[in-house]
């Protein structure tokens, strides 16, 4: 742990620190409402005003903060003084300065410290505003740092308040040397209320000269509904003695020379002069900062780009509409992902995206002005942006699913229509999860997790859609997460497999290929198919290198099945997404190829359009690499999808995949029969070969066969079986072991 530095300046400091009254440590209650703004703003749990003594440190306002050690040796605030600007430290943990402070390994569990000094009017740093949380920040950028700025320069107004307020208490000067210059209004004035002395700034602040205010009673300054409370509650202070245990207004109705009105903030002290008492009004104009505060509290609730809620102010309504002092609470929250979004903010440029976000965001504010639910509009539908290209609505009264699910579509159709931007028009898709309360969630953040699982499954169902969600959602996030703990040791321990099912040419059922699938040979649970697994394995940080040991061994295997019996045997392999982020996919394919002596026309590598989609900056110029040495490319699961017919002319594909859904509905079906026999057409016509999947039952093989359909892959043929049984049924020698 790193000590804070003794400042140069110290002795002047802690002089600053007595000045302001603050040698007492007391909290400062005008400063409360400063680090309440902070909290909400930035969406952290803790936030304060902390000062610096000589050797320990005391809170002048704080919220939610709980019993931590107050030793100046272990505060970050000691640290963020001896800097000029804003101290932020993303994560402590990762922080020589603190990743073993006792504020870091303790209870507190500080995560996250944001400060700036709070100086004297001589530029002596008495202390900080700071905001904490319990978890690492990366995005406190450089608006976020300004805004933290701004709430310390109104800390600063408030202490500087509190120094004219403490002096006042003790032996006075002249009201020249006290209040004369000062820019603060300060008046005096006596039992009577008859003002005895007012500085320029107070006169001005009424649209008066000075001169015309002394010896006039304070009532020339307050609006005339005000009269009557001043005058009984100074009455009583004269009477006692004392402002103490007196409830005089703080906040009142001012009134100008010209008789217009204004909020005026008052504090009102009192002492004994010629063995008289003596009353000091200090004043402020509340107006500017209550518009200020105003528009401070817009800001921690919008997002500057759109204007619409944004994450914290939307987790707040909905936690709002969930704990509302109905019957029944409910509420529906809908959560959209903008799709081909990142596809036209490379392309057009960050200005045009920014405009198609506004766009979007007019859309959605206008769709939840207008909703369906006429009879729920008072409670307050709400559109908010949740980051990036995420937006969301909530819809406080709706329980009902199936009205729920309607707006989704409406919402995904409104965001469809073109937008004409710059000179372009544009067409942005979106998908949508759909969630209610209290039907799948009785808390805020379950009913927008559950919307969360819901829009992962619809966008793994295809773009454009929306899907409502199911408990089957949350149990399989559950599952990913389990298997995702275990991955590293089920990879390190040769638990996966890999399965092969055999590709047939349907003209005369002969071996043509094979496709390498993954499985899961569990300790406990036994054989997993992908299904069980695959998800947590994508979207971890094994699948890079999981999918190079499948091309490694199934490239082995094709070269042993290829040396002993099966000569023009193919070998398909599924690629992750991941590969094409992590080294040089073609670079090590072609290794791979020369390590076990297999030509490239052996290998086929197989997509899919959520990995051509998701890294689309990389991927056509990665397969085209791989075709052009001899590799085949096949589309998987074809037809499914939202461009599947965009890519047939932009990537170097040699196999089209028919998807089992159409070759299991072409029988019953004459849609589904006429999209397998369109898909054929349009092989022929880009001279591809075709893969028809699922085939099951031999009247599906004999339809196939007389479209002319290439080769066929399902468990009519063979169901997926280890290298050993695959080898036995095709005479191919011995077993040769798969594991991972």
């Amino acid at each position: 742990m790193k000590c804070p530095p003794t400042l140069p300046t110290e002795e002047a400091r802690l002089q600053a620190l007595a000045d302001h009254g603050l040698e007492d440590e007391q909290a400062l209650p005008s400063l409360d409402p400063v680090v309440r703004i902070a909290a909400r703003m930035f969406g952290m749990p803790v936030s304060a005003v902390n000062m610096i003594g000589s050797d320990h440190v005391f809170f002048a306002a704080s919220t939610g903060v709980g019993q931590v050690d107050m030793g100046r040796d272990v505060s970050f605030c000691a640290h963020a003084i001896a800097q000029d600007g804003v101290m932020v430290v993303p994560d402590t943990w990762q922080d020589e300065r603190f990743h073993d402070n006792p504020l870091v390994t303790g209870p507190s569990n500080v995560r996250f410290y944001a400060g700036v000094p709070l100086r004297s009017p001589e530029g002596h740093p008495m202390g900080a505003l700071c905001v904490l949380d319990d978890r690492p920040h990366d995005d406190f950028g450089e608006e976020d740092q300004e805004r933290l700025r701004e709430l310390a320069r109104m800390a600063s107004d408030r202490l500087e308040l509190h120094r004219i307020e403490t002096s006042s208490e003790r032996t006075r000067p002249s009201f020249d040397e006290y209040a004369g210059n000062s820019t603060t209004p300060v008046v005096w004035f006596d039992e009577m209320r008859r003002i005895v002395a007012i500085n320029t700034a107070a006169a001005a602040l009424h649209g008066y000269h000075p001169a015309e205010c002394v010896g006039q009673p304070l009532e020339l300054l307050l609006a005339e509904e005000e009269h009557a409370t001043l005058r009984e509650g100074i009455a009583r202070a004269v009477e006692a003695a004392s402002m103490q245990d007196l409830k005089i207004p703080t906040e009142v109705c001012g009134r100008r020379k010209d008789y217009t009105h204004f909020l005026l903030g008052i504090s009102l002290f009192i002492w004994r002069h010629n063995g008289r008492l003596r009353f000091e009004a200090v004043l402020k104009d509340l107006t500017t900062q209550r518009r200020e505060e105003d528009e401070l509290r817009r800001q921690a609730s919008s997002d500057p780009l759109t204007g619409l809620a944004n994450r914290s102010c939307f987790y707040r309504r909905v936690q709002d509409a969930l704990l509302s002092p109905s019957p029944q609470p409910a509420a529906a929250v809908l959560m959209l992902d903008l799709d081909g979004f990142k596809d036209v903010n490379d392309t057009l440029g960050h200005a045009v995206g920014d405009g198609i976000l506004q766009e979007v965001a007019r859309r959605l504010a206008r769709l939840a002005g207008h909703a369906l639910f006429e009879a729920h509009r008072s409670r307050g539908p709400i559109a908010a942006r949740l980051g990036g290209d995420e937006f969301a609505l909530l819809l406080p009264g709706v329980d009902d699913v199936e009205a729920a699910n309607q707006l989704a579509q409406r919402a995904i159709g409104a965001i469809h229509q073109p937008i004409a931007i710059a000179g372009h028009e544009v067409r942005v898709g979106a998908s949508c999860g759909v969630s209610v309360a209290p039907l799948q969630a009785h808390e805020a953040l379950e009913l927008v997790g559950n919307a969360d699982l819901a829009l992962s499954q619809a966008k793994a169902e295809g773009r454009g859609r929306s899907h409502v969600f199911v408990p089957a959602l949350r149990m399989a996030a559950v599952a990913r997460r389990l298997y995702g703990m275990e991955l590293d040791r089920a990879v390190d321990n040769g638990e996966l497999v890999l399965y092969y099912q055999p590709q047939v040419l349907l003209e005369d059922g002969s071996l043509s290929g094979a496709e390498a699938l993954i499985r899961w040979q569990h300790p406990q649970r036994g054989l997993l198919a992908p299904a069980a697994f695959l998800p947590a394995l994508e979207g971890g940080p094994l699948a890079a290198r999981v999918g190079s040991w499948i091309l490694d061994e199934a490239c082995a295997q094709a070269a042993y099945w290829r040396r002993h019996g099966a000569p023009g045997l193919r070998m398909g392999v599924n690629l992750f997404g991941a590969q094409f982020r992590v080294g040089d996919l073609a670079t090590e394919v072609m290794d791979i190829l020369a390590r076990h002596g297999l030509p490239p026309d052996a290998l086929e590598l197989e997509v899919t359009e959520n990995i051509v989609l998701d890294h689309d900056d990389v991927v056509p110029d990665m397969l085209r690499r791989l075709r052009e040495q001899g590799v085949g490319i096949a589309f998987d699961d074809f037809g499914t999808g939202y461009a599947s017919l965009s890519l047939l002319t932009t990537y170097p594909l040699t196999r089209i995949k028919i998807d089992r859904s159409f070759v299991q509905g072409m029988l019953e079906s004459r849609r589904e029969a006429s999209v397998v026999r369109a898909i054929l057409d349009m092989v022929r016509s880009f001279d591809l070969q075709a893969t028809a999947e699922g085939v099951e039952t031999e009247a599906q093989h004999e339809r196939l066969r007389s479209e002319h359909c290439h080769d066929g892959q399902g468990f009519l043929f063979a169901r997926p079986m280890p290298a050993q049984q695959f080898g036995e049924t095709y005479g191919l020698g011995p077993l040769r072991r798969a594991t991972g």
